[in-house]
């Protein structure tokens, strides 16, 4: 454990919080302790993970041991993807330039709409009646 040389970034996305480690290795991506295949069951997420890492073409060489909480599938997906670009990033400079055109290093600040008093809803109101 003392020779391994992990970087770290963090990646976030709606409610989902992922801390992804990264090293050189042989490309075996592990979500929560277990494989990517089996963790995420739609290849949309599976591919939303590996986008990063293929568009710097690194696929095979790093190891990637993401912890995720918090949110959806579709949310922990696009938290791992953010956090392997910054930790990609952090490794090799020359990667930004590529990460940062394909939109990887920017944080989706989207989130849920919080809930209005007098309402039902964020948006939704309760029936108005006249009489």
């Amino acid at each position: 454990m003392a020779g391994e040389q992990y970087i770290w970034g963090t990646g976030r996305r709606k409610t989902s919080i992922a801390r992804v480690r990264i090293k050189k290795g042989n490309g075996k991506i592990l979500v929560n302790d277990k494989e990517l295949d089996s963790y995420f069951p739609l290849d949309r997420e599976r591919g939303m993970v590996r986008t990063p890492l293929k568009t710097t073409k690194t696929l095979g060489e790093f190891d990637v041991l993401a912890n995720v909480k918090g949110g959806g599938l579709t949310g922990q997906a696009g938290a791992i993807s953010l956090g392997i670009a910054r930790a990609l990033s952090k490794s090799d400079s020359n990667l930004v330039e590529s990460l940062r055109d394909g939109g990887f290093l920017t944080r989706d600040s989207r989130m849920k709409e919080r809930k209005k008093y007098g309402q039902k809803g964020a948006r939704k109101s309760f029936q108005w009646t006249k009489r």
